[in-house]
């Protein structure tokens, strides 16, 4: 056994992750700066496209919300159910209603949970702030009960993950600064909070575990050019002055992540509870609830 391998086993206590991260690290392969978003959202596609196919469902039907917005609406069932809009990660550049077609899917199968994926625009065509644009049209949009939302039961939860938590996190507040409906709560996983990233674990997990602190710096110029403004809390929660009035959180932290610190400082400045500690199939979670 390597030193590699040996450190692994030592540090993750589940062999299918420990053995991902180890092919990551022997792989080099090149990074998203290095490739750019054409290519790094081609080859994301490609990975998706060879990977086997989510759980069938009852229905699963693409759509457009006024103003242009695609989404993709899943029901598990033909009963009536609570709504999770889900907003994909992938640095804000990449990432698209095919690439987490799987995860949807699993989400609405597993959850028993009707999903609507939200194809917002993304960087750098689109900078900030038109990703958070789209998620707050379509949270509105889904709030308004449309027909095409049929036998839904008034429950809507928005989830996101890395940079999707981000974009969850940022339109709850800007839905409560303008008086906008409220989702019921807000499920953000290993989210992007801080653009600074000048959290403690943005250095101390900046390579070997997969994504990188310079991928999500790369992401993060290019959704938000200036480098000023990344410290503003409309494009990095963690530095909003007021964090009250906003849903319940589900927030899901990884141990061995770039973006750890961040996720759990949001979680703290929301309400402070006891660590939840979750170990799942592929990977180990901190999960905190505020």
């Amino acid at each position: 056994m390597s030193g590699v391998t040996a450190s692994l086993t030592g540090l993750l206590a589940d062999p299918e992750l420990a053995a991902f991260v180890r092919a990551s690290r022997e792989a080099a392969a090149p990074s998203g700066r290095q490739l750019g978003p054409t290519a790094l959202r081609a080859e994301q596609r490609r990975r998706a496209e060879a990977r086997p196919p989510g759980p069938t469902l009852t229905a699963v039907d693409d759509m457009a919300v006024p103003g242009g917005v695609a989404v993709r609406f899943y029901r598990p069932s033909p009963g009536i159910h609570p709504l999770v809009v889900f907003l994909h990660g992938g640095f804000w550049t990449i990432g698209d209603l095919e690439s987490h077609d799987r995860a949807c899917r699993r989400i609405a199968a597993g959850a028993g949970t009707a999903v609507l994926a939200v194809d917002f625009r993304r960087a750098p065509e689109s900078p900030w702030p038109a990703a958070v644009e789209d998620v707050v049209r379509v949270l509105g949009w889904a709030a308004s009960r449309p027909a095409e939302l049929a036998r839904l039961d008034g429950r809507l939860v928005v989830a996101g993950d890395s940079s999707g938590g981000n974009l969850a996190a940022l339109a709850c507040l800007q839905l409560r600064d303008d008086g906008g409906a409220m989702p019921a709560a807000q499920v953000l996983a290993y989210p992007n909070t801080d653009l600074t990233m000048s959290q403690p674990s943005v250095a101390e997990k900046a390579t070997g575990w997969g994504i990188t602190a310079d991928e999500i710096a790369w992401g993060a110029g290019l959704w938000v050019p200036d480098a000023a403004l990344r410290a503003d809390p409309r494009v990095s929660p963690l530095h909003a002055t007021n964090l009250a009035g906003l849903p319940p959180a589900v927030i899901v932290t990884a141990e061995h992540d770039p973006l750890r610190d961040e996720g759990e400082a949001y979680a703290a400045r929301l309400g402070r509870v006891p660590w939840i500690f979750v170990a799942g199939s592929c990977r180990s979670v901190r999960c905190l609830i505020a």
